[in-house]
C-alpha cells in the first residue's frame, strides 16, 4: 500500500510540475475547454481502472482462498466469482463510455 501511495504522489507531483508546459495565451477558451475535458476523461477512466482492478484482485483472492480451504467448493465459487468480476468490469466500461462522451 505504501508503494502505491508513493507512486501516486510521484505521478501527482510530476503532473503539477509540468503545469508550466500547459501555459498558453489568454483568450483561447475553446482550447482550454477541450484540454479540461481531456483531463476529466483521463481521470475518469484512470480512477475507474484503478478501482476496478483493486476490486477484481480482492474478489479473485477471496475466491481462491475459499477454494484453497475447501477444494470441493470450487464449482460453487467459480460462477459467482466470474459474475462478480463481470459486474466490476462493467463499471469500468461505463467509465470508458462516459470518458468518450466527454470528448
Amino acid at each position: 500500500m505504501k508503494k502505491m501511495a508513493l507512486g501516486l504522489v510521484a505521478v501527482g507531483s510530476a503532473w503539477l510540475a509540468s503545469a508550466t508546459a500547459w501555459a498558453q495565451e489568454v483568450g483561447s477558451n475553446e482550447h482550454d475547454e477541450a484540454m479540461w475535458k481531456a483531463i476529466a476523461a483521463a481521470l475518469a477512466i484512470g480512477i475507474a481502472a484503478v478501482g476496478g482492478s483493486l476490486g477484481q484482485g480482492r474478489a479473485a483472492a477471496a475466491a481462491l482462498e475459499g477454494i484453497a480451504r475447501n477444494p470441493n467448493a470450487s464449482g460453487k465459487l467459480f460462477t459467482p466469482m466470474i459474475l462478480g468480476l463481470a459486474l466490476i468490469e462493467s463499471l469500468v466500461i461505463y467509465a470508458l463510455v462516459i470518458a468518450f462522451q466527454l470528448i
